[in-house]
C-alpha cells in the first residue's frame, strides 16, 4: 500500500505542476478572472493533497494496522472530486459541476481524520 500511495503522490504532484503551468500560461488570456481563480483553487488543493498522499504512504508503512491506506484513498477521491470538478467548471463554465466540489471536500476531511486516527490509535510501534 505504501508504495502505491507514494507513487500516487508523485504522479499527483507531477500533474499539479503540469496543471499549474497550464493554468498560468495557457488559460490566463482565455478564462475570465473568476474562472481562472477557480482553476487556481483546484491546483492549490491538488498540491496540498499530493503531499498528503506522501503522509498517508508514511502512515501506511509506519502503522500497517492503521488507516493510512484509507486516508490515501480518501485523498485520491478528494483530488478527483474536488480539484477535478473545479478544473472542469473552469474549463467548461458549467456551473452545476460546483455541486460536486463539496463531496471532494468531505473526502479530504475524511482523509485527514483517518490519518490522525492512524497516528493516535495504532497499536504497532510507538505513537
Amino acid at each position: 500500500m505504501e508504495r502505491f500511495l507514494f507513487a500516487a503522490g508523485s504522479v499527483a504532484a507531477l500533474l499539479g505542476v503540469v496543471l499549474g503551468a497550464f493554468g498560468a500560461h495557457a488559460l490566463r488570456d482565455r478564462l475570465s478572472p473568476d474562472l481562472l481563480a477557480v482553476f487556481e483553487t483546484g491546483v492549490r488543493y491538488h498540491f496540498y493533497h499530493a503531499l498528503a498522499l506522501f503522509a498517508a504512504a508514511y502512515a501506511a508503512s509506519r502503522w500497517p494496522d492503521g488507516s493510512g491506506g484509507l486516508a490515501g484513498w480518501c485523498f485520491l477521491a478528494g483530488l478527483a472530486l474536488f480539484s477535478g470538478s473545479l478544473y472542469l467548471l473552469a474549463l467548461t463554465g458549467v456551473r452545476w459541476l460546483g455541486a460536486i466540489t463539496p463531496l471532494g471536500g468531505v473526502a479530504f476531511i475524511a482523509g485527514w481524520v483517518a490519518l490522525a486516527w492512524t497516528a493516535t490509535r495504532s497499536s504497532s510501534g510507538p505513537a
